[in-house]
Parts: structure tokens; sequence; C-alpha cells
């Protein structure tokens, strides 16, 4: 697994040993990164469930000023701090339950302009992180959220203020990307 594109690229990155951990893979997060605008406006990203932190760590080396990664396993924090330190970049990264942290960025008035949410694909966290970040509105106005799941898992969330814009299948993988519902600046 390297990084596949901008200040980074073709960095190795760690990966994990088990199946614990899923990392998206090279060919699908450089097809999120294409469909993303090329001036890349996101300058504050949070990588949820963010396992290897490639995908955050990809955010980074297209030019995102801070990156802020969370994930609840030991591991997944180890392989961020080795493969940050591999990119030779500093971000924050909580070993926390991502609604815990979604509620601590909300009290703090925090917005993010690019929201990565990869979560286990048989739960039922990616609804309720989306519901969470609508709620608690965490999206800047401008900004886009990427959640990956998986064909056999339809998509669901009781959302208010997002809206899906576009979604892609890569295998077995389905993509979505979310905007603040009056925002148009990022139509394909």
């Amino acid at each position: 697994m390297r990084i596949v594109s901008g200040a980074f690229k073709g960095r190795r990155l760690s990966t994990p040993k088990g199946m614990d951990i899923r990392p998206t893979s090279d060919k699908v997060r450089q097809a999120i990164f294409n469909i993303l605008p090329m001036e890349f406006p996101f300058k504050r990203a949070l990588d949820l469930f963010a396992g290897t932190g490639a995908m955050g760590l990809e955010a980074l080396s297209r030019g995102a000023l801070q990156a802020t990664f969370v994930d609840s396993g030991a591991e997944a924090i180890s392989l961020i701090k080795k493969n940050m330190e591999s990119c030779g970049v500093e971000a924050r990264v909580y070993r926390s339950d991502a609604q815990a942290s979604l509620k601590q960025f909300s009290r703090k008035g925090e917005k993010f302009d690019l929201i990565i949410i990869d979560p286990p694909y048989s739960t039922a966290l990616l609804r309720e992180a989306l519901e969470a970040i609508d709620s608690d509105g965490l999206l800047s106005p401008e900004g886009v959220i990427v959640a990956e799941t998986t064909k056999r898992n339809a998509f669901q969330a009781d959302l208010k203020t997002l809206e899906v814009y576009d979604e892609r299948r890569y295998g077995d993988t389905v993509v979505y990307f979310l905007r603040c519902k009056a925002a148009t600046t990022f139509e394909n």
C-alpha cells in the first residue's frame, strides 16, 4: 500500500497483519481523490475509522493543512502513527469511539472540510456517524463527506442538512459523496 498522489506520492504505508483492519485499496483511494476537485480546497480533514490512516494521509498529501485521525483500535493507532512518521507529518490522533469523538468535536465547535468515513461494513456505524455529523453540523458549508461501505449494506441515514450527490461502485465497495444541501460547487 502506498500514497497514490500529491506531495507524498509513492511513499509506502505500513499495513495490518490480520483481518481486523480493512484498508481502502490504492485503486479505490486514487479513484476517490480523482473525483474530488483538482484544486484541493479541503484544509481540515477528518478520517473516522482511520485504520492505517491512508485516506487522511492522502488528503494531507493533496494539500490539506490539518488532519484528524480517529480509531478505537490499538493496532490502528500504532499504524497511523507509523505511517505519519513515514510521511513526515504531524496530526491529531485519537484512540476513541467515533461517536464520542464526534461529540467532542461538536462541543468545541469544530468543522471539517473533508470527512472520510470507512467503518466496518457489517455494522450500523456509517449511519450513526452520518447522522451525528448531520445533527451536529460538523461539515463545513462547502465540505464533502466520503463514505465507504459494501454493496450488501444498503445506504440508510435520516439526514436533514446533508445529501448524497454522487455514488461510485468498485467491485464490492460503494463510495458515497455527500455535501450540505445548500452547496452546489462540486457537482460532477
